[in-house]
């Protein structure tokens, strides 16, 4: 274990697990359908990848980059969309795949946004679920865990750009964030 995680919450095993249940609750609701999985960069991409080969369906991918975070712990509250898709979603099935759901802008921004291009549905499936105030009424459709109000890293989430590779989700010990 990296001596900068307090402790491991999400084991690869545990996150194999979770994604193979939520690949197969997506493979059933959209059977017959082809969904458009937007990645939202870069948190979400070790769960998009592992995720999407567990969807028994013919799948398209594209991404965005949405962050209010920087190199912070704490969102800034300003969510700025850095890169947007390249396929038109009109008329498609959308599923946002985000790595975690806190205070909620960053995601409510991003499905507001797709919303105005008019495609037939948007859920949105998010490995983490915090138990935290939203800043927004939003909610996952799909997610595979609930955590307590930790900062967390490993398997795509980040501090400043650190832990990203971590196999396992582990919750950051406060002395590296709190300088």
């Amino acid at each position: 274990m990296n001596n900068s995680i307090e402790r491991i919450l999400f084991t690869e095993e545990d996150l194999k697990a979770a994604c193979k249940k939520m690949g197969q609750q997506i493979t059933e609701d959209y059977r017959g359908k082809k969904p458009l999985l937007v990645g939202i960069l870069k948190g979400s991409i070790t769960f998009m990848a592992d995720l999407m080969r567990e969807i028994d369906l013919d799948c398209e991918i594209d991404f965005m980059v949405a962050q209010s975070y920087g190199d912070s712990a704490v969102s800034s509250g300003v969510v700025q969309i850095k890169k947007d898709l390249e396929t038109d979603i009109k008329g498609r099935d959308v599923i946002i795949i985000e790595d975690i759901l806190d205070s909620a802008r960053t995601l409510y921004n991003v499905k507001a946004t797709l919303m105005e291009r008019q495609p037939a549905s948007i859920r949105i499936a998010t490995l983490l679920d915090k138990k935290v105030e939203r800043a927004v009424d939003l909610k996952s459709d799909y997610k595979c865990f609930d955590i307590e109000n930790e900062f967390v890293v490993g398997y795509g989430l980040d501090y400043a750009q650190q832990y990203r590779c971590l196999p396992y989700i582990g919750i950051l010990k406060r002395e590296v964030y709190e300088k």
